[in-house]
């Protein structure tokens, strides 16, 4: 401020003029205390009084400006709520420490939300006789402090934005070294590069990273650089993240201080792979281009535009048939190139004369040996030079035989678009056919017919046969369907044991139902592979263009359904599309969503039905029968999501589902002190597929605590039939050894053989229910129940009656040694809860 600044405002202390009227200077002293233009230029000021506790007993806001940004009350404590809680706790620290504390700067709440800055200033004031007191000022410096926070903060995020950008979008990795050679700083690329952090490189780490064969050249040159201070240029190999090894050039010069001395190393780390390989390449070009023409036995046709003469080489020569001493004419090599491609050999001879060959050309031409006659396919490659003027000054064309490349593509393209075991058409070849099809009968409004066949219990006889009878089954099948094939159908293998025809003399669904009875026919004959005769059945669907679709692929879906109900209707049948398959396959499909729901939302639930003595009516156990329960419409039986059994992996998810929840049905009752005796989870043959399904079970019950003998796995005997029989024989004798009793389930309605008892580790034989129902009016099923009872009592095993709903049938099991039975006569499944409400 300048001292005419001062002596004007130090007016304000004087005293007052004497040639001025009294009310004047009474008018300038009230402005003084009460003109609201003093709030515009002070800065904003709270006037505050407290007492010892920190209670503010009196506040004077006096700024406009102040009154603006806050709002809060800071009567009482109410102050606490326009600064942050490390403010208040500062200005406690503060006052505890001294009666006149040094000014507190502190972060002010904004009823906005936002924060500003003040300074607090206060003193203690004691009074005889008056209890302490403290007088202090809130002043708002926020413009003041955040225009110099704002600059040096702007300023510093400028320098670094300049120096990210500058370092992260450089392809280099910059780096300095110490004088003594140690690395001090590296580039964040240098993570990107190696994998490594850019810490890992200081110091003498860098070194791990070189290539083994530059280490030793690279240390010594650097070594001699950090004696001399002479800059250093130097490539060597780095390592990469991913263990490969990449070309990269050093280069560093040294920073010296004003006598001399070397402060620091300041280098770069660039990328030269790519300019090292053109260098080998460069340098191996004329090497290999030697080694190609020799290795590849490839013709050389030289061409002297300036003397006009024409060179053959040996290797072509012999690549024609010709002799050396036969001249070297166009006209000779005319009359052996084929009729059909002279035209383009006479262009290019044509070209040569008038000047107008290009700089490069390509030709593949037909020749027929001079000596042998045999027809040759001959690929030629040729390059021109010209001179100033545009005149060619050399040609040189390459000549090689191509005659066995062109086959292999003949035999590529054929194997693309074929079955290599039944050499029939391909599904991609056959689809491609059945879209032109399709196209052309838009057009024409013609129809046709097309027909999905399957070979059924293909996989039995590779399983019980092996692989080399199911080939042997697919190919003899084949031939039977081509022959049997329209003229004008094409048939097609279309995957596994699935083939597929199309033929326009099909048009009509009588046409297809004729043809395919002919089929069904001429397949039932034994095939015959190793003196052994093999069966085969087929299933049939067949769907009609024009009246079942108009597209292929809607078409081809049209007779996959009906393949599929030809399949599920019992096999060896020809099955025509009509709505109703559509419909099932959409019921097929919303099972297998409201399953993948119930796993999702796991609402799978088990069910218990009781085994029980049938000579006390004691419980010995209990079947875990799978349920699940709809938030909004209840449990439902297993029958509502049917065909998501077939699928293996929802299969496998919801037996996980089950054994979780027995496992955890079963140790709440321990824990409540209920012996449950065992409890049988029912597992199919994807289970034993997809994983190690004995460990999954012994860990489980393992981690749970549940003794192994609490528990029971039920198979059916379709899982010793399947592939992985094997894999289900370990499985099976492993939870036996652990424990875990083995029942075999609805024993007496598949095809398993009495071997199977004596292979597997079968504890318990269920007696299939179809067998109980009727056992006391039907005297067959009475003999297969005692069969089967005395069977099961001759190896030991306990035999389970499945499905005793009448008291009769009780007395028929016992005197036929049937002890254990489990149906609607002794308990409907019950959830968990349900039963131990009613054992309560």
């Amino acid at each position: 401020m300048d001292r005419f600044a001062d002596r004007r405002f130090g007016e304000f202390d004087a005293e007052p003029v004497h040639d001025r009227l009294d009310w004047d200077i009474f008018h300038y002293r009230n402005e003084l205390l009460f003109s609201p233009l003093f709030h515009a230029v002070s800065p904003p000021l709270i006037r505050w009084i407290a007492d010892d506790r920190g209670r503010v007993l009196s506040r004077e806001i006096c700024s406009d400006l102040f009154a603006r940004h806050f709002s809060a009350d800071m009567m009482g404590h109410g102050w606490r709520a326009l600064l942050e809680p490390p403010d208040w706790r500062a200005l406690a620290d503060a006052a505890r420490g001294s009666e006149r504390p040094h000014p507190v700067q502190v972060r002010m709440r904004c009823p906005s939300g936002e924060g500003r800055w003040g300074i607090v200033r206060m003193a203690l004031v004691t009074e005889p006789g008056e209890a302490p007191l403290w007088y202090g000022t809130i002043e708002d410096i926020d413009d003041r402090h955040d225009h110099d926070r704002r600059a040096l903060a702007d300023a510093l995020a400028e320098s670094r934005q300049h120096y990210r950008w500058s370092v992260q979008l450089s392809p280099q990795v910059p780096w300095t070294a110490a004088p003594d050679g140690a690395i001090e700083e590296v580039g964040p690329r240098w993570r990107d590069l190696t994998g490594s952090s850019p810490g890992s490189a200081r110091g003498t780490g860098w070194i791990a990273s070189l290539h083994p064969e530059d280490a030793g050249r690279t240390l010594d040159l650097w070594a001699e650089r950090l004696r001399t201070g002479d800059p250093i240029d130097v490539d060597y190999r780095l390592r990469l993240s991913d263990g490969s090894y990449r070309w990269m050039r050093a280069r560093a010069s040294a920073r010296r201080d004003e006598e001399g001395r070397i402060v620091r190393w300041y280098g770069t780390l660039e990328d030269v792979h790519a300019q090292k390989l053109v260098q080998r390449e460069l340098a191996e070009s004329e090497e290999r281009f030697r080694l190609a023409i020799q290795s590849a036995r490839l013709g050389i046709w030289d061409f002297d535009g300036v003397a006009g003469t024409r060179t053959w080489s040996r290797e072509f020569r012999a690549m024609l048939g010709l002799s050396d001493t036969e001249p070297a004419t166009s006209e000779l090599a005319l009359r052996l190139v084929h009729p059909e491609d002279r035209h383009q050999l006479a262009q290019m001879l044509e070209a040569v004369a008038a000047d107008q060959l290009p700089p490069h050309f390509e030709a593949t031409l037909r020749v027929y040996r001079a000596d042998t006659g045999a027809l040759r396919w001959i690929k030629s490659i040729g390059w021109s030079s010209f001179s100033e003027s545009g005149r060619p000054l050399r040609v040189i064309v390459t000549f090689q035989d191509v005659t066995e490349e062109r086959n292999s593509e003949e035999r590529i393209r054929w194997a693309a678009t074929h079955d290599p075991m039944t050499s029939m058409p391909n599904r991609a070849l056959w689809q491609a056919t059945l879209e032109e099809m399709t196209e052309h009968a838009r057009q024409s409004g013609e129809r046709f017919g097309l027909l999905l066949v399957d070979i059924d219990d293909l996989k039995r006889t590779n399983d019980m046969l092996g692989h080399d009878a199911g080939d042997a089954l697919l190919c003899g099948f084949a031939r039977r369907f081509a022959a049997c094939a329209p003229a004008d159908a094409t048939v097609g293998r279309l995957g596994g044991d699935e083939f597929g025809m199309i033929a326009p003399s099909l048009a009509d669904s009588d046409a297809l139902a004729a043809w395919s009875a002919e089929l069904l026919g001429g397949v039932r004959g034994p095939y015959v592979h190793n003196g052994r005769s093999l069966d085969c059945s087929i299933s049939i669907g067949g769907a009609v263009f024009g009246e079942h679709g108009d597209q292929a692929t809607e078409l081809l879906k049209a007779a996959d359904l009906a393949l599929y109900a030809s399949k599920a209707a019992g096999r060896g049948r020809l099955t025509l599309f009509h709505s109703q398959l559509r419909a099932d396959a959409q019921q097929r499909s919303s099972m297998i969503n409201m399953a993948r729901q119930a796993i999702a939302d796991d609402l799978v639930v088990p069910y218990y039905q009781p085994k029980v003595d049938l000579r006390t009516g004691r419980i010995l156990g209990y079947e875990a029968l799978l349920r699940w329960e709809h938030p909004r419409t209840g449990v439902h039986a297993p029958d509502s999501i049917a065909a998501a059994f077939d699928n293996a992996d929802i299969a496998v998810q919801l037996t996980e589902k089950m054994m979780a929840a027995v496992v955890r049905d079963v140790r709440r009752w321990l824990r409540a002190g209920h012996d449950p005796g065992r409890v049988a989870i029912n597992a199919s043959a994807a289970d034993f597929m997809q994983h190690d399904f004995a460990g999954y079970v012994l860990a489980h019950l393992a981690r749970c605590g549940i003794p192994p003998r609490h528990f029971e796995v039920e198979v059916t005997e379709t899982v010793f039939l399947g592939r992985g029989t094997d894999q289900v024989e370990q499985a099976l004798h492993r939870l036996s050894a652990a424990g875990v009793r083995i029942a075999l389930d609805d024993f007496g309605t598949g095809y398993a053989s009495l071997s199977h008892l004596k292979q597997y580790p079968v504890d318990v034989l269920k007696i299939d229910k179809s067998f109980i129902s009727n056992i006391e009016q039907d005297a067959g099923d009475a003999v297969i129940v005692d069969a089967i009872g005395k069977l099961g009592g001759s190896l030991g095993m306990e035999v389970v009656a499945e499905g005793v709903e009448q008291l009769g049938q009780i007395d028929m099991l016992l005197a036929r040694g049937c002890l254990v039975g489990q149906g609607y006569l002794f308990g409907r499944p019950q959830a968990w809860a349900t039963i131990c409400s009613q054992a309560a």
